[in-house]
């Protein structure tokens, strides 16, 4: 679908998760891969996007490429897409109610569990930002004293 605000050509996904059933919607590096994937396994419209456990199929990837630690030693898991997903929309300035909506959470627990790795890159320029007044008409002075 093309996106009325950018213009761009993105996916409109619909996800199962605890609270039921949902939508969000893609950036528009999505939907070359996703095209691809079409053209490649020709899927009937209520085909699963990843037939078998993709969980295997994303490990298998990052321990062949050498990516299931971090520089930490921390495990990768399919789950750091949705942390990298969120950290990077809000280090590009997205709005993080959009964020939470989007990822079908809360502005809370995006504070808590991802914004805390951005404390050092806020901008200030987008904090203290202020939008211009309306100008007033300007009031008629009537001179009271008039003979």
């Amino acid at each position: 679908m093309k996106d009325k605000a950018s213009g761009q050509k993105i996916l409109e996904i619909q996800v199962r998760g605890k609270r039921g059933v949902g939508y969000c919607k893609s950036t528009s590096g999505a939907v070359f891969p996703f095209e691809r994937m079409v053209t490649r396994n020709k899927p009937k419209p209520t085909d699963k996007l990843f037939p078998v456990d993709h969980k295997k199929q994303f490990n298998g990837i990052l321990d062949k490429i050498g990516l299931k630690l971090d520089r930490e030693g921390n495990r990768r898991t399919l789950y750091s897409l949705r942390h990298s997903y969120i950290s990077f929309r809000l280090l590009e300035g997205a709005d993080i109610y959009q964020v939470a909506k989007n990822c079908r959470t809360s502005v809370e627990m995006i504070e808590k569990h991802y914004a805390v790795h951005l404390k050092n890159r806020l901008d200030a320029a987008a904090i203290n930002v202020r939008k211009a007044r309306p100008k007033q008409p300007k009031a008629e002075t009537l001179d009271l004293f008039e003979n």
